[in-house]
């Protein structure tokens, strides 16, 4: 197993850098960021006081490493019914609102995962989170074929401190350097993404992301919140989330843990059916300002 670091510390100072003004997106660049670059950051969604409260629930939680690291541990059974204010950040409004935009459908939450990035981490190898067949990391929840994963960052990141690492626009190759099973240690388009605390990554589950080391002598805590349109579900049946353990969860936030198996489609939808529409601006080539 390759425990390399994924970046040396020099090269962190010549690293591409995404310089933009997140906070002044529209709704429709939002969108168009996602579908396009492959990612978004969303400034300044958790308060300072919703920070302090999220990260001392979480710091009860029991966390296990990574197979190749001890510096990378987290927790990936969540939404934990012991951590409530955790649990309401799934239905965060300005996150819900921009979601329901971006897929046009009921909104399904798939997963919700803690990752503890501590001093020394090596970085996260650059992968995607689709895994159209399935695989034995993602299990069969990874085969949606449409999943937004959100990131929000707890902690400040800095060039040092385990920034988010992507390659934009990577999600549209059709070449097989593009197969969502690859893996890459680095790469020369890698882009490194700063923010600060309280901000989140949206990212397509297609695009190819990771993460640079942690070369600063603080922690850099994340959660990772996984929703998915009503529409695409997974290739096959997946095993349902424990229905007491859901109902133990804020009332709010319940709506939002359907069915798993959730597959809104027309399997037998034939060539020509009827009252066929004209218009739908959700695929439109001028859509985002629509």
């Amino acid at each position: 197993m390759d425990t390399k670091f994924t970046n040396s510390r020099e090269s962190l100072d010549n690293a591409r850098r995404a310089h933009t003004d997140w906070a002044g997106f529209t709704l429709a660049e939002r969108i168009a960021a996602v579908e396009l670059e492959g990612y978004v950051v969303i400034p300044n969604l958790l308060s300072a006081e919703q920070i302090e409260k999220i990260g001392t629930e979480l710091d009860t939680l029991t966390t296990v490493p990574r197979d190749y690291t001890t510096q990378l541990r987290g927790s990936s059974d969540g939404p934990w019914p012991e951590c409530p204010e955790t649990a309401r950040v799934i239905v965060l409004p300005a996150m819900i609102e921009f979601l329901s935009a971006l897929f046009g459908d009921a909104l399904i939450c798939t997963s919700c995962l803690y990752d503890l990035s501590l001093p020394g981490h090596p970085g996260i190898a650059i992968h995607t989170d689709s895994q159209p067949y399935g695989s034995q990391i993602f299990g069969l929840q990874a085969s949606s074929p449409v999943l937004a994963r959100v990131l929000y960052y707890l902690d400040d990141l800095t060039p040092q401190r385990a920034p988010f690492k992507v390659i934009p626009r990577s999600h549209l190759s059709m070449h097989r350097d593009g197969l969502p099973y690859n893996r890459y240690l680095a790469h020369e388009g890698e882009q490194m993404v700063t923010c600060t605390a309280g901000s989140a990554a949206v990212i397509n589950q297609k695009v190819f992301h990771g993460n640079y080391p942690n070369y600063s002598n603080q922690r850099r805590r994340l959660l990772a919140i996984a929703y998915r349109p009503a529409w695409a579900g997974p290739i096959a049946e997946v095993p349902e989330r424990d229905a007491d353990r859901i109902g133990r969860l804020p009332a709010e936030v319940q709506p939002l843990m359907g069915s798993l198996n959730t597959r809104d489609i027309d399997f037998n939808v034939p060539n020509r059916p009827d009252d066929l529409g004209t218009a739908a601006n959700g695929i439109h080539p001028d859509r985002w300002p629509r």
